[in-house]
């Protein structure tokens, strides 16, 4: 990773500065406010999953907003190969954890065509969770295509190949603190 005029070349692609940290942070601050507001006085404990790898930032971030006790699950989940989605959502490594008779608030770093929402939203349910709610910090609307309703969105983008803040390009970019877009 090198960084030249504000621009990151990661491996063969390069990226320009798109969203930076302050602005992404807003964000969030939003959609935690909309979430507290939805769970205040909440007396179960609702699980956030946080969809590996590209939402560990995001759900570190949200969970430090959060002033409801929730449990932390995590799975592995992957649909893409370089920067195109391959339409097939593969689960790399299962729940960590029971969401059995629990509300379920799924945290996803970007959520584009829906693929992977429709079909984890299936999955938590035969897992036996009694809600399933969709919060995502990217959502690319011009693509999205399922009838699964996202609850809480963070912020709305093109439908352009970013990379940073947990999100990659061949699993390189996540560390980078604001968000960068394909340079073609």
């Amino acid at each position: 990773m090198t960084q030249d005029n504000k621009k990151v070349q990661l491996g063969d692609k390069s990226f320009r500065p798109f969203i930076p940290y302050n602005e992404l942070s807003e964000a969030i601050d939003n959609v935690a406010e909309k979430i507290n507001n939805d769970y205040r006085g909440c007396t179960d404990v609702p699980v956030l999953l946080c969809v590996l790898n590209g939402a560990i930032m995001f759900t570190a971030e949200l969970m430090k907003r959060l002033d409801f006790n929730c449990e932390l699950v995590s799975l592995k989940l992957s649909s893409y190969e370089g920067t195109q989605s391959t339409g097939e959502v593969r689960q790399i490594m299962g729940l960590s954890g029971s969401v059995e008779g629990k509300r379920v608030l799924i945290a996803e770093d970007i959520v584009d065509t829906g693929t992977t929402i429709t079909n984890l939203t299936k999955l938590l349910k035969e897992k036996g969770a009694t809600e399933v709610k969709v919060c995502t910090m990217l959502l690319k609307p011009d693509v999205y295509k399922s009838d699964i309703k996202l609850d809480y969105v963070a912020k709305k983008i093109p439908n352009d190949f970013i990379v940073g803040f947990g999100l990659d390009y061949n699993e390189i970019g996540r560390n980078l603190k604001d968000i960068y877009v394909l340079d073609e």
